[in-house]
């Protein structure tokens, strides 16, 4: 039976498919709650999962559920963690030693 080893790169990866589809299923659920008028989920733990890596997930699911698109300061904190995450990787690729 041959051994498989994940690389460090390869658990990133999984990592940041998990927490991107956990932050659309997030938005769903937002969304969902929202049209029933039910208990919302807080602003934060939206946010807090795109911080986490799940910018991408809360851009998808803003654009195809139309969900948290005008609503701010929440639009202005998302593009926020987008920036200083983009700048954080362009400085680590410009930055760490090949």
């Amino acid at each position: 039976m041959p051994h498989s080893q994940w690389s460090l790169v390869d658990l990133l990866v999984v990592a940041l498919l998990l927490v991107n589809g956990w932050t659309v299923v997030r938005f769903w659920q937002d969304k969902r709650r929202a049209r029933k008028g039910a208990r919302r989920i807080p602003e934060a733990d939206l946010l807090g999962l795109a911080l986490i890596g799940g910018t991408p997930g809360a851009y998808a699911a803003r654009h195809l559920l139309r969900h948290k698109t005008r609503k701010q300061p929440f639009s202005f904190r998302l593009h926020m963690i987008a920036v200083l995450q983009a700048g954080g990787l362009l400085g680590w690729f410009v930055l760490w030693p090949a």
